[in-house]
């Protein structure tokens, strides 16, 4: 008998017919002995996403935003239909393959001061990915898009992602990546879901901060899930762009150091 308190889970998608019906399949597979709500917020996809849930997985419930308004748009979207105690944030490229859900539930119950949490994540060959888990700061931007170049770029984007210390125990988090996020709700609902000025990249960074007001964020290597990350789409300039104009309205709002 399940005992764990309500959770609730959502996706934010656009135009992820490819590969959604695995990562949902994951999700609710290894959510099956929970007491827990996914929701599919959809940003106008084109080629059937939205279609292909309701079809397959008619207990998941689809949300059709009327424009593509970005992720923390997407994701904010949903916030007046959270009833739960935890809320997930995950990436349509998120697959699971343990009990993740329940592990983060469990140890926020055991540790009041934590208010969001990230996982370890993992390439479906079980190789870690070292993305962020400092604060962002102006080198470590430097770091991360030069490190091609060597030294002192590398070591600062090293430094940045903990790559090297074989982090194993949980640590205090600086950036949770939104790839997958633990949150308490009524936190998520305190700070007002993510800052929608944002459309793409530093929205899970800003979000950190925010979060920071009232407890602490951690990252929590003890817990894996799964990342079918494809980085080819970042390579174009118009992402480029984006994510550069993200990082400024990130430095401006929270300093540049």
């Amino acid at each position: 008998m399940n005992t764990r308190p309500k959770a609730t889970g959502c996706i934010v998608t656009y135009n992820n017919a490819d590969k959604i019906e695995k990562v949902v399949a994951s999700i609710l597979e290894q959510t099956r002995d929970l007491d827990f709500r996914l929701i599919i917020s959809d940003n106008m996809s084109a080629d059937g996403t939205a279609d292909i849930i309701r079809q397959k997985f008619p207990q998941v419930t689809v949300v059709e935003n009327h424009e593509n308004g970005g992720f923390g748009k997407g994701h904010n979207a949903v916030m007046d239909m959270l009833d739960s105690k935890y809320h997930f944030i995950i990436n349509p490229d998120i697959f699971l393959t343990n009990d993740a859900v329940g592990e983060f539930i469990d140890y926020f119950e055991s540790h009041d001061d934590v208010v969001m949490a990230v996982p370890k994540l993992v390439y479906e060959d079980g190789t870690e990915q070292f993305t962020p888990k400092l604060t962002p700061s102006v080198k470590y931007m430097m770091g991360g898009r030069l490190e091609k170049f060597g030294n002192p770029f590398k070591r600062w984007r090293d430094e940045y992602t903990m790559r090297g210390k074989n982090v194993t125990e949980p640590v205090d988090c600086g950036f949770c990546s939104g790839c997958f996020i633990c949150i308490r709700t009524d936190i998520f609902k305190s700070i007002g879901g993510f800052d929608e000025r944002y459309f793409l990249y530093s929205e899970d960074a800003d979000l950190t901060r925010e979060a920071q007001k009232y407890g602490r964020t951690m990252y929590l290597p003890q817990i894996s899930v799964t990342h079918l990350w494809e980085r080819a789409y970042m390579k174009s300039n118009k992402y480029f762009r984006i994510q550069l104009r993200s990082m400024f309205m990130y430095f401006n709002k929270w300093g540049w150091k």
